[in-house]
């Protein structure tokens, strides 16, 4: 559930820290509990993804459409993000939608 939580350090404003968040408790924990191994990778492959994709839309704010985009990426972060530590919560792994899986 750490990993999941990690992500939202992106709210305070320091650059890349939705990726520095879960990158820093699954390297710790990750050999401890092969639960946190996997959902740490999960957690991280989203979160890249994620940035890729606002990335994407911010590019896309020069024609004005990419501001809807992100708006509604943020939301749709925000939201599996909690929706993954509640399943994390219980113990149950989660698999995020729209993820490249970048580490395996």
């Amino acid at each position: 559930m750490a990993c999941h939580l990690a992500a939202l350090a992106g709210i305070t404003g320091i650059p890349f820290a939705h990726i520095f968040g879960p990158l820093v408790v699954w390297l710790i924990k990750k050999d401890d509990f092969p639960l946190v191994n996997d959902q740490g990778k999960e957690a991280l492959n989203f979160q890249l993804s994620m940035t890729i994709y606002g990335l994407v839309a911010l590019v896309l704010c020069f024609v004005l459409i990419g501001i809807p985009i992100l708006i509604g990426l943020l939301a749709f972060d925000f939201i599996l993000v909690i929706i993954a530590c509640v399943k994390a919560a219980e113990g149950m792994p989660y698999r995020y939608p729209l993820t490249i899986r970048f580490i395996t």
